[in-house]
């Protein structure tokens, strides 16, 4: 009697309250207005069919790109690619989010409207880049930490009065001999991403947390790649739980598992690729992330698309959706087909919805046909050809250096 007594209470004590809002939530989310604003933001960024095209490439580095076909490294050059990309009519219909840096968020078409107003005016909501570049860890072997946490809630109030609505922070992990990446690159750079997160929703914008293992030399195995995957999102999530980050309300960018540059890839690569990195997730990422949006770092843009779409077949019943932030994948080709010149605007266009279109089905897992690249066979005979650009097939001559340059 006293034991039956006894479950009843205990039942009483645990069972779901009947009356009321649950209040299992931190101070930081009962306390932050913002909260309800910001779930819906992430679940619109991550809606199935859609993802993100990453254009926040530092002035730099959008000059390494120009450099490739010949274009010079001017502010009106740097414009007119974007407008190209931003002002591609249907755009919308597979992009739900596009990622400007400082320079991007303030410039304007040829016609005179902010770039923010012509993505919004859309749908398609407009984030920007918030960390200020990689920093040496000093004792490490060239490891590094993410520099920008000084003044950011001002910065991220400005950036949230211009128009943006989510923001993102890259953090980069190398994989190296036993013990690399560090404990301690690990411990800086899970607690940098995790205080980056807490002050954009503090201030009102979605964060992306953005953990890259960069692709890079040696003959390290797809296992080990996972291994460290598992240990670098691990301490991210944990740190991010500490910060009492909203989980609800914000995205992960990950890479996807792969193996390291000097490793032979078989036959049965994406499927082995797509069985790592789901079970990766399963092991890290709680289910209350909206979105997981991958970048496309070490992939070529064919190889890109197909790993998303396996990854659909690998885990149809993901608890988050399994989308796609990319740059490179969605940029390169695009870039080449116009070169700098007005007339190759429609036909570049053309192409980045192609691409942003096979992506978007890659992410239903409904993708079925030729690859747009230029060098797939997909293309109509008047689009400018390419080299494949795919880790798979040319990873043997792809020189290491070239891949941190990103």
């Amino acid at each position: 009697m006293v034991a039956a007594l006894s479950c009843m209470a205990a039942s009483a004590l645990f069972a779901p309250s009947r009356v009321g809002k649950l209040t299992m939530v931190s101070p930081f989310e009962s306390d932050n207005v913002h909260i309800p604003e910001l779930i819906a933001t992430a679940a619109r960024i991550s809606r199935r069919g859609f993802g993100i095209l990453a254009a926040d490439e530092s002035v730099p580095t959008a000059g390494k790109r120009l450099k490739t076909v010949g274009v010079e490294n001017t502010a009106e050059n740097r414009r007119a690619f974007r407008e190209l990309l931003f002002t591609a009519e249907g755009l919308e219909d597979y992009i739900s989010g596009v990622i400007l840096f400082d320079e991007t968020m303030y410039q304007r078409t040829a016609g005179g409207e902010r770039f923010v107003d012509c993505l919004s005016r859309r749908g398609i909501l407009v984030g920007t880049k918030l960390d200020t570049g990689l920093r040496l860890i000093a004792g490490t072997e060239g490891e590094t930490r993410t520099g920008g946490l000084d003044g950011l809630g001002d910065r991220v109030c400005e950036y949230r009065k211009d128009g943006a609505t989510f923001a993102k922070w890259r953090a980069v992990f190398k994989i190296g001999h036993a013990g690399v990446p560090s404990d301690r690159a690990i411990r800086e750079n899970a607690q940098s991403l995790a205080r980056y997160a807490s002050i954009c929703q503090e201030h009102g914008l979605v964060p992306i947390v953005e953990p890259e293992l960069t692709l890079g030399p040696g003959d390290y195995s797809i296992g080990r790649a996972a291994f460290e995957s598992e240990r670098v999102l691990s301490h991210v999530m944990r740190a991010i739980n500490e910060a009492q980050v909203v989980p609800e309300a914000m995205l992960l960018k990950p890479s996807m598992v792969l193996p390291g540059l000097d490793a032979p890839l078989g036959e049965s690569a994406r499927e082995s690729v797509a069985t790592h990195t789901a079970k990766v997730l399963k092991r890290t990422v709680p289910p209350a992330v909206p979105g997981v949006h991958f970048l496309s770092g070490g992939m070529g843009a064919e190889e890109a698309t197909q790993n998303l779409q396996q990854l659909q077949h690998e885990y149809p019943d993901a608890p988050w959706s399994l989308s796609f932030s990319y740059g490179r994948a969605l940029q390169d080709a695009v870039l080449k087909a116009w070169s700098g010149l007005e007339e190759n605007v429609p036909a570049a266009q053309a192409l980045l919805l192609e691409l942003a279109r096979v992506n978007a089905q890659a992410q239903l897992g409904e993708w079925d046909e030729v690859h747009p690249t230029p060098s797939s066979g997909g293309l109509s005979a008047g689009r400018i050809l390419l080299p494949k650009l795919s880790y798979s097939s040319e990873r043997p001559k792809t020189r290491a250096a070239d891949l941190f340059n990103w």
